[in-house]
């Protein structure tokens, strides 16, 4: 609410240097300010029937640096926080057919994804968990692709350890990394709280260090030793998904089996899930 009266007070303050043309926009926003928060420049300017450089001159005028500043005031004054406003943004650019749409982003994220993550990469990244105990750490939603890559590398017989929990679990943990062992992270959209102290625990000891992160890689600090990232389907202001990061996760794990240790340990667990099962043991 408090965010709504803003914007409004900031358009009264500015209501006398308006022309006609921004004042039609300012008329479309209290009209339907919810709708409006959830358009492109070009899709607002087509609403009220302007050219989209109008709607940029209003949000300057406003007081924003750009349109795109704007349009994130507008969302966060009338869609009530960033997981809803991801998921409205993303809604209203889909229509009627999600699966349709969401098909279409992923394909052409996975199109570009090497772009960003070649064969080499993945090799590198390989070499850094490679014959170490792997310590895994993310938080919020990238903590799925925790769980699938604690599960993968156990089946290769890779002694992994998760940091996950409070900061005393997370302290206590990462107390145990030494030289020998390497340190998987998952980052996206922002820099997880934790990540620097972990970062700097591993730099004391000599850990190795591997990020697997969207577009907030580079801005990661400290920098890990290694890191493999793409953007992830979807746009910064929108809902995003996980295929693109978990289809590197897959390809790093592939890079890790090529290993004749992991190949042996993979024929070594068919035989104790064929034995579990000859005991009575129902398959998941």
């Amino acid at each position: 609410m408090a965010q709504a009266m803003d914007m409004m007070a900031r358009i009264r303050d500015r209501a006398v240097v308006l022309t006609q043309s921004e004042e039609r926009l300012v008329a479309e926003l209290v009209k339907a300010p919810r709708d409006v928060a959830l358009l492109s420049a070009a899709a607002f300017a087509e609403r009220a029937g302007l050219h989209e450089a109008t709607c940029s001159r209003l949000a300057r005028k406003l007081g924003y640096d750009s349109y795109a500043a704007f349009r994130r005031a507008m969302q966060q004054a009338y869609l009530g926080g960033e997981p809803a406003t991801r998921m409205a943004s993303t809604l209203s650019e889909a229509g009627e057919d999600p699966l349709r749409h969401l098909i279409a982003l992923e394909t052409a994220s996975l199109g570009r994804l090497t772009d960003h993550v070649d064969a080499a990469q993945i090799a590198a990244a390989a070499e850094i968990l490679d014959g170490r105990r792997v310590f895994v750490f993310a938080h919020g939603n990238a903590s799925v692709l925790a769980a699938q890559a604690e599960r993968r590398l156990q089946r290769m017989a890779v002694d992994v350890r998760m940091l996950e929990g409070s900061a005393r679990d997370l302290a206590e943990t990462a107390l145990g990394i030494t030289g020998q062992d390497a340190v998987l992270l998952f980052a996206f959209r922002h820099q997880p709280p934790g990540y620097a102290a972990l970062m700097d625990r591993a730099r004391q000891v000599s850990a190795r260090t591997l990020v697997i992160a969207d577009e907030v890689g580079p801005l990661l600090r400290p920098a890990a030793e290694g890191m493999l990232a793409a953007p992830r389907t979807g746009v910064p202001d929108g809902f995003q998904t996980l295929t693109v990061p978990m289809l590197i996760l897959n390809a790093l794990i592939l890079a890790l089996g090529r290993r004749s240790e992991a190949i042996s340990s993979l024929s070594d667990l068919g035989a104790l899930i064929a034995s579990f099962e000859a005991d009575g043991v129902t398959r998941k």
